[in-house]
């Protein structure tokens, strides 16, 4: 059941209000405010009540929407693990009071993972556009000025290799194999587990890449063959084992009947990617081919692709591609995660629909750097009602561009345009943006939707004691 939003203090909570009323914060007393939202509030309800079918009306209590959404905020503000949220929370009066915990329980870390991961892409999206539609109408932002850009977030993998994601392979069949094989009965079912062959495999590869010489090319080779045969096999059996529990061959034991069905599903999701993997393998090391159509860069994260950003050293980032998109004083308005890795010609229309659709109108000025300049870009920018269009462009410039780009209006959004290279690099080093640790393609767009939204309390937290300062000033 969804905790209560009003609690009834217990006998203890006057100590506890004595010692947390000395305590202040400024960051986090203003997002406090912030968040007192009641729209928040019932998005987070919502949320919470996707539980299961009666958990608007029965069950043990669990954690409150209000509780649940500062915690949420809490820990991407601080770039906090699970255990370290709990920690805190355990440790510090001022987290306490922030969350709204008082003098009440903790719940234990998996608790908190369970309950971040119901927000999902869609109900960040939705706290997201709560937060920047309420700053439009309490006047923090206007919305008269937009800067876009693209940035790669990497996904939690390791470095990809052909060598390694075998491994992979071989190590998640197996394992899966094993617990099926322990909870069956009926067909005998002999699982080898090939870890050590594996083992040597790899870094018989890791030696010979090492060496440019005709030996070890065809050492690599042999080895790449050997470790793609021992795959192979192993997928082979995990196929036929799945259709002897498909026809009844192999039936679960009743006391066991959970563990196999889980052993089941995940053999039948890492099977395809299995198959993948092998074909892409086969097709460098045997054909050459380094190009492979959807090619598979880890079997945990399979939405990850390669990104290539121009970078001198990191060429290659394997993870996600997102656009953020930025107006005055520091709020990010939009944010859109890419499929595959696109020019950032194809950013600049949805970047100026989602303005439009997000402020009612189109912006006064807007601004991206080179990559995103074409005529077709400019002539959309000039029809949506933009006035000042910051594309500065590409190649042997005419005559009469050169000049335009020399005016001072050009020049002053050029360096406007500028700060959402720092943005971007607060959002990587302050909030935790360089690397999502949350698990599978929803998981990713979670993690990269609550930094923002955790970056953007702090800008209107900011934006909030600055009018402060100003309107004490004028007095």
């Amino acid at each position: 059941m969804i905790g209560n939003l009003q609690r009834q203090a217990s006998l203890f909570s006057y100590a506890f209000f004595q010692e947390v009323v000395a305590i202040s914060d400024e960051t986090l007393d203003g997002i406090d405010v912030w968040l007192d939202d009641p729209e928040l509030l019932a998005l987070s309800t919502r949320v919470l009540a996707k539980r299961s079918p009666q958990s608007t009306k029965t069950g043990r209590p669990g954690i409150a929407p209000d509780r649940l959404l500062r915690c949420v905020v809490l820990k991407h503000l601080k770039s906090w693990s699970f255990r370290e949220l709990e920690w805190e929370l355990r440790t510090n009066l001022l987290y306490r009071r922030f969350t709204r915990f008082y003098e009440d329980p903790i719940p234990n870390f998996s608790n908190f993972a369970r309950a971040f991961a119901l927000f999902g892409a869609e109900g960040t999206a939705e706290i997201h556009a709560r937060v920047v539609q309420r700053a439009h109408r309490e006047q923090a932002v206007a919305g008269r000025r937009l800067r876009t850009d693209t940035t790669a977030v990497e996904t939690n993998i390791h470095h990809p290799t052909d060598s390694s994601l075998l491994a992979d392979a071989l190590r998640v069949l197996t394992r899966s194999l094993q617990r099926i094989a322990r909870g069956c009965n009926g067909v005998p079912l002999e699982v080898v587990d090939h870890a050590r062959a594996a083992k040597r495999r790899v870094l018989e590869i890791c030696r010979a890449a090492k060496s440019f010489t005709e030996a070890s090319r065809q050492q690599l080779e042999r080895s790449y063959l050997q470790l793609i045969e021992l795959t192979r096999r192993v997928a082979t059996q995990a196929a036929n084992v799945l259709e002897d529990l498909q026809r009844g061959k192999l039936v679960p034991r009743s006391e066991a009947f959970v563990q196999v069905l889980r052993a089941e599903g995940c053999v039948r999701h890492y099977l395809p990617l299995v198959e993948k993997v092998i074909a892409q393998s086969e097709a460098r090391i045997c054909l050459g081919e380094t190009r492979h159509p959807d090619k598979v860069l880890s079997l945990f994260e399979p939405h990850s692709v390669v990104i290539r950003k121009g970078k001198a050293h990191q060429p290659n980032e394997f993870g996600r591609l997102i656009r953020v998109d930025e107006v005055e004083h520091g709020l990010v308005s939009h944010y859109a995660i890419a499929a595959g890795n696109p020019c950032d010609q194809q950013q600049w229309e949805p970047a100026l629909q989602a303005h439009v659709a997000c402020f009612g109108q189109a912006p006064r000025l807007a601004a991206a750097d080179r990559g995103f300049w074409n005529v077709a870009n400019e002539r959309l920018a000039a029809d949506l009602g933009v006035k000042q269009v910051v594309l500065p462009g590409r190649g042997r410039l005419s005559e009469s561009r050169r000049q335009r780009q020399k005016q001072r209006w050009f020049r002053r959004g050029q360096g406007w345009r500028a700060g959402i290279e720092a943005r971007i690099s607060t959002l990587k080093h302050r909030f935790g943006l360089r690397r999502a640790f949350y698990q599978g393609e929803a998981g990713f767009a979670r993690y990269v939707g609550w930094s923002i939204i955790a970056h953007n309390l702090v800008a209107l937290n900011r934006r909030s004691r600055q009018g402060t300062s100003t309107c004490a000033a004028s007095r």
